[in-house]
């Protein structure tokens, strides 16, 4: 498989081992995958405030869970603000 491929196949599974069988994820699911997953990324979540506007801002159909097309969005929006800080010739 290509990297993309694994990369893709990543994402996946790890939405999976914090939404379980269920395939969607509560805030506190959200919040475990974020501060456990995605730390270099997005600063850990501390503040119940900045985690309820996270997930309203997610939950598009408003079921008070985040399904994986839902946590998709998420991956996509970090992927592209990140895209940057790896692109040739940048500078940390």
């Amino acid at each position: 498989m290509s990297e993309l491929e694994n990369s893709m196949i990543s994402i996946i599974k790890v939405f999976h081992k914090y939404s379980g069988h269920k395939c969607k994820l509560r805030k506190a699911e959200l919040k475990e995958l974020i501060n456990n997953e995605m730390t270099h990324f997005i600063l850990k979540i501390q503040e119940k405030e900045t985690l309820d506007q996270l997930f309203g801002d997610l939950d598009q159909n408003g079921d008070l869970e985040i399904d994986f097309k839902e946590f998709i969005a998420l991956v996509a929006m970090v992927t592209s603000a990140c895209h940057e800080l790896f692109t040739p010739g940048h500078h940390s």
